[in-house]
C-alpha cells in the first residue's frame, strides 16, 4: 500500500499555525495561577483528595512527593498518573449554623469567622454562607480578605428553624460545583447538626433527606469538614431538643466526615471555634491530590475499594474516601 501524502495550501498552513499560537496562549502562567487549567476532564482518571495527618508536630516539616504514596485498588497497586502538592489553592466555603443565635452569640460567631479568614492562606478563595431554615450567601468566593471581613461583620440576627441538610446541599450544588476556579474544594460546616427533620424536633426541617445528602457527599469532589458545636446542655435544659436528636446528629456528622474522607472536629463552646478553625486550616494545607487510571477498566457499576499508604513514613496517616462505583460516567473517587 502506498503512502498517502497531504499537500497543505498556504492558507491552511497559516490557519494551523494561528490555532497553535492560540492554544499556547491559553496555557499562560496567569491562567494556571488562577487554577483554571487545574481542572482535568478525563473519563478514565480517578481523582483522590488525600488528607495526611501527622502523629507529631514535626511530622509535616518536609512536604511529601509523588513517590512517597502508594495507591491500591481492590488490593492491586496502581500507577499514579497525576500528583498535586499540598500547597495548591483551595476554594473554601464556611457554612455557619445561626439557628437560635442571640446577639451575644452572633458577635462570637462573627469574630471566629474572621479568625478563619485570617488563618487561611492568601491563595485560597473563601466564601461564607449562613443558614437557619434557608441558606444566605454572606460572601461569594473571593481572595479579598477585607471584603470578606466586612461581609462577616454585616451578618444579622437570624430567624427560622434549622435546615442543615438543605443548606449543605445548597453549597455543594451552587458554590462548589467545579465549574470554575481551583480544582480543590471544601466546605467547613459549623453546626450542632440537629436538623428540624429529625424525630421529636419541632419544625418542618429539610426537604433533602439525610440519605440523599450522604450520597451526594460521597459523589462530590468537594470535601466536607463538619465542626460540631455542642449546644446540647443549653437546649436540653430549655426542653427545646431531646438528647436523642443530638445522638443522631453527632452520628450523622461522623458519617459525613467518613463519606468525605475527612475528620469531624468538636467545639464545646463558641469561643473554642477560634482554635478549631486554625486546626482545620492547618489540616487543609496537608491535602494532596492524586490521580490514577485503574488497571481494572471495566465499567460494571461495581464497588472499587481504594487504599492509600505512605509506607516509609509511619509518623504520617493518610486519609481518603474508601472507594467508588465504577460506572459509565467519568471515573472519580467521589462517585
Amino acid at each position: 500500500m502506498g503512502i498517502m501524502r497531504t499537500r497543505f495550501s498556504p492558507t491552511a498552513l497559516l490557519l494551523s499555525l494561528l490555532f497553535m499560537q492560540i492554544s499556547i496562549l491559553a496555557q499562560s502562567p496567569e491562567r494556571v495561577a488562577e487554577g483554571i487549567d487545574r481542572i482535568r476532564v478525563d473519563s478514565d482518571l480517578v481523582d483522590l483528595k488525600v488528607s495526611v495527618i501527622g502523629r507529631s508536630k514535626e511530622a509535616h516539616q518536609q512536604p511529601l512527593q509523588q513517590q512517597d504514596f502508594i495507591v491500591l485498588e481492590d488490593g492491586d497497586p496502581q500507577e499514579i498518573a497525576f500528583f498535586e502538592s499540598a500547597d495548591a489553592p483551595f476554594d473554601l466555603v464556611l457554612l455557619l449554623d445561626l439557628s437560635g443565635s442571640a446577639e451575644g452569640k452572633l458577635n462570637l460567631i462573627r469574630r471566629s469567622a474572621k479568625r478563619f479568614v485570617d488563618a487561611s492562606r492568601p491563595v485560597d478563595r473563601i466564601g461564607v454562607v449562613t443558614f437557619t431554615n434557608i441558606p444566605r450567601v454572606v460572601s461569594p468566593l473571593t481572595t479579598d480578605r477585607q471584603q470578606l471581613k466586612r461581609s462577616i461583620e454585616r451578618i444579622e440576627k437570624p430567624e427560622g428553624g434549622t435546615n442543615v441538610w438543605d443548606s449543605l446541599q445548597f453549597v455543594l450544588d451552587t458554590m462548589l460545583t467545579g465549574s470554575s476556579g481551583s480544582g480543590r474544594r471544601a466546605v467547613i460546616l459549623m453546626s450542632d447538626g440537629v436538623d428540624n427533620a429529625l424525630p421529636d424536633v419541632y419544625g418542618e426541617g429539610s426537604k433533602t433527606s439525610f440519605a440523599e445528602l450522604l450520597n451526594q457527599v460521597r459523589r462530590s469532589d468537594a470535601l466536607v469538614f463538619p465542626v460540631y458545636l455542642d449546644t446540647e446542655p443549653e437546649e436540653v435544659r430549655r426542653r427545646r431538643t431531646p438528647r436523642s436528636a443530638y445522638e443522631i446528629a453527632r452520628q450523622q456528622l461522623n458519617e459525613l466526615a467518613e463519606a468525605s474522607g475527612t475528620l469531624k472536629y468538636s467545639a464545646a463552646k463558641l469561643k473554642d471555634l477560634d482554635r478549631v478553625y486554625v486546626q482545620v486550616i492547618q489540616d487543609l494545607s496537608r491535602i494532596y491530590s492524586i490521580g490514577y487510571r485503574p488497571s481494572n477498566s471495566a465499567k460494571d457499576g461495581k464497588w472499587r475499594s481504594v487504599t492509600v499508604a505512605i509506607p516509609d513514613r509511619r509518623d504520617l496517616w493518610p486519609r481518603a474516601k474508601s472507594g467508588y462505583f465504577a460506572g459509565t460516567s467519568p471515573q472519580s473517587i467521589n462517585q
